[in-house]
């Protein structure tokens, strides 16, 4: 009685050869690595797709560098957490191999929104702040009617204002 891949034609990888053990040879296996060091988990051929964890994570990043300005960071960041879900799922499916890439991007992109939000949050509050008490220095600078003491005097109350009401 011949044992698994004794058969006629020779020991298969996966059946208790030298080479192959119970998790996959020399050729991989769905469980074992390949020769090369990787996993295989895909059909023979098949290429991962890996692109939408590895976007997700360019994306996180150029939304963490550009979320001060004007909260520009919003948008990559929500694409990139887009992303980073599709290239999380992929990874869980075997259709990508980066599954930690694509957690990556997930992270850097929820930094981005969060970071984004808070700082167009500020860009706002500055700007009504700034609107608000510009229209006093100019009304102030206009009754100066050209008087350097009083124009100083002006400046110097804006100055004020603005300390006070930023908590300096």
């Amino acid at each position: 009685m011949s044992t698994p891949g004794d058969d006629q034609y020779g020991q298969q990888p996966g059946y208790g050869s030298q080479q192959g053990g119970q998790y996959g040879g020399q050729y991989g296996g769905q469980y074992g690595a390949n020769q090369y060091g990787g996993y295989q988990d895909q059909p023979y051929g098949a290429k991962p797709r890996n692109g939408a964890g590895l976007a997700s994570l360019i994306l996180g990043i150029v939304g963490l560098l550009l979320c001060w300005l004007f909260g520009i960071g919003l948008l990559p960041g929500l694409i990139g957490l887009v992303l980073g879900v599709v290239g999380l799922r992929r990874a869980k499916r075997g259709e990508a191999t980066n599954k930690g890439v694509a957690v990556a991007g997930i992270v850097t992109s929820v930094l981005a929104v969060i970071a984004g939000a808070v700082f167009l949050a500020l860009t706002i509050a500055l700007g009504n702040f700034i609107a608000d008490n510009s229209a006093d220095l100019r009304a102030c600078l206009e009754q100066a009617g050209g008087d350097v003491a009083a124009e100083q005097a002006c400046q110097q109350q804006f100055t004020d204002d603005l300390s006070d009401q930023l908590g300096g």
